[in-house]
């Protein structure tokens, strides 16, 4: 999250969180905006001694803090991206989604619910979002799909629930997006 970034959090499913914070001037990827980072093994564990104990500046804790840097700089961004609409339009079309990630209709039978035109909602969608319909909905059935697995949900029930025509269709995206399938991010996020 670079500095000045406004935003929130939510945390679905068990969780110990931990956050570190970096100087303002320190933004090791260069980022301008907020991103997902993979963390693996070494991360995790520097993450871990940089907000546990005493936060004295030490030169142990210097050489720990640029081992992290290096470690942020290596990590691979996640494509976890939901960018959030203010047009009203769009909110409203977006709401409906986001109730329902199952919801089946078009973005012309959303506008229409919404009052509003199925080409002002696309032009919308690329303008506030920076991707079409059809990308955000994917986004937007991912994201669902992480808290439903987070919640100990099947793939078979979260595949249906967010609006996959089948399980492997689901299976599929979701290990085109993150690189392995639901039932490995289950596995992953349930581990002490």
């Amino acid at each position: 999250m670079p500095a000045g970034c406004v935003h929130a959090h939510r945390a679905h499913g068990r969780l110990e969180l931990h956050l570190l914070g970096l100087p303002a001037d320190t933004n090791p990827l260069g980022l301008d905006a907020p991103t997902v980072l993979a963390v693996g093994p070494l991360l995790r564990e520097l993450i871990l001694a940089c907000t546990r104990g005493p936060q004295e500046d030490t030169p142990e804790r210097r050489r720990l803090h640029a081992v992290l840097l290096d470690q942020l700089r290596a990590s691979p961004q996640q494509p976890v991206q939901l960018p959030t609409p203010t047009d009203a339009r769009l909110v409203e079309v977006c709401a409906l989604l986001g109730e329902d990630p199952a919801d089946p209709r078009t973005l012309a039978a959303l506008g229409a619910a919404t009052g509003a035109g199925e080409r002002t909602l696309s032009r919308l969608f690329r303008r506030e979002l920076g991707m079409t319909f059809p990308q955000w909905r994917t986004q937007v059935r991912l994201y669902h799909a992480l808290r439903m697995l987070a919640d100990g949900l099947p793939v078979t029930t979260v595949a249906h629930r967010c609006g996959w025509s089948s399980t492997s269709a689901f299976i599929d995206v979701f290990r085109r997006s993150y690189g392995y399938t639901p039932g490995a991010h289950q596995r992953r996020t349930a581990a002490p």
